[in-house]
């Protein structure tokens, strides 16, 4: 896995790689209203995860994903998936959010 320094760099690192389509969280799904997709929690692997903590703020944290469909025909970048969040996610998507986390 690549390391990258900034937000932006990873995302246009992710996109030149396939990771073209914008996901948000839809309390149990993932969703790109754009392209009308909509992956449940089992039908995706979070292939990467790259985390960027604010020195000394934070609010400046962020957290960006690489997901893929189980078909490997869908690729795309989620971000921020905790913070504000975390309260609305469903329980399942959460935990495999989570379980991604760096030791």
């Amino acid at each position: 896995m690549k390391h990258y320094d900034t937000v932006v760099e990873t995302i246009n690192g992710l996109r030149e790689n396939g990771y073209k389509v914008d996901f948000n969280i839809a309390f149990d799904k993932l969703i790109c209203s754009d392209k009308r997709i909509c992956l449940n929690p089992d039908e995706f692997e979070i292939v990467e995860v790259h985390r960027f903590e604010g020195d000394s703020n934070p609010e400046d944290e962020d957290v960006v994903y690489a997901v893929e469909s189980k078909d490997g025909k869908i690729k795309g970048i989620l971000t921020s998936a905790f913070g504000m969040y975390a309260d609305t996610v469903d329980v399942s998507l959460l935990k495999k959010l989570t379980m991604h986390r760096e030791p």
